[in-house]
């Protein structure tokens, strides 16, 4: 890995979990950044997951953090169901970035400067590894669920479509 790496992967590597890291030259003209993983990495979409910022509106902090396949979407209403709240919408970015301590586009669920409670989508079980952001674009991790829900205190749901 180029430079020093990311509070993401210190804090893995610090944790002893196993994990790979990835590395390619993001474009800065692409906003889809799972997808630009995707198809760089040569991956299959549902083994690539997306970090999301939810916003609960309720209580102190009201937010949340959702991991979902870079081929699905986040279903708001099974997220908030799984979080046991009435609704939940996607954060602003900025509310995102600062809450996390990373950009969009290379918001890791590992190592936020915020720690939030987090639902890492079912179909995560399904790969003996699976992806996500490493903390920066262009960066991803590849590690078991098992690790990263263990590792961020996370809980497996359906919450994506």
């Amino acid at each position: 890995m180029s430079g020093a790496g990311t509070p993401a992967t210190l804090a893995l590597a610090q944790a002893g979990v196993t994990f790979a890291v990835h590395e390619y030259a993001h474009d800065p003209a692409i906003t889809d950044f799972g997808r630009e993983a995707v198809r760089i990495l040569g991956l299959d979409p549902w083994q690539v997951f997306k970090t999301l910022i939810v916003d609960t509106g309720v209580g102190r902090p009201n937010l949340a953090c959702a991991v979902v396949p870079v081929a699905a979407m986040l279903d708001l209403k099974s997220m908030a169901r799984a979080l046991g709240v009435k609704k939940v919408d996607l954060a602003a970015p900025r509310t995102a970035e600062l809450s996390s301590g990373y950009v969009v586009g290379g918001i890791s669920p590992i190592a936020q400067k915020t720690p939030l409670p987090t639902i890492i989508d079912e179909t995560a079980q399904l790969f003996d590894t699976i992806f996500v952001s490493g903390g920066r674009r262009g960066l991803d991790i590849e590690l078991s669920a098992a690790d990263l829900a263990r590792i961020i205190n996370a809980s497996f749901a359906d919450i994506a479509r």
